[in-house]
């Protein structure tokens, strides 16, 4: 996903200054804000959430 729709979702929720934020902290974010597990990143070639909106850019 791109860093502008990732960026939009989060002004949706409500996530102020997203400027001052990785990418991966960003989506960290989001996921903490969205009731999930911040877990974007920390998988190692295998990842449970499949139906998880991040996984096809977090298991890269």
């Amino acid at each position: 996903m791109r860093l502008s729709e990732i960026e939009k979702r989060a002004k949706n929720l409500g996530i102020r200054d997203t400027w001052r934020l990785s990418k991966k902290e960003l989506i960290k974010t989001i996921q903490r804000k969205e009731g999930n597990f911040d877990c974007f990143g920390s998988a190692r070639n295998f990842c449970d959430q499949l139906v998880c909106v991040w996984r096809a850019d977090c298991i890269r």
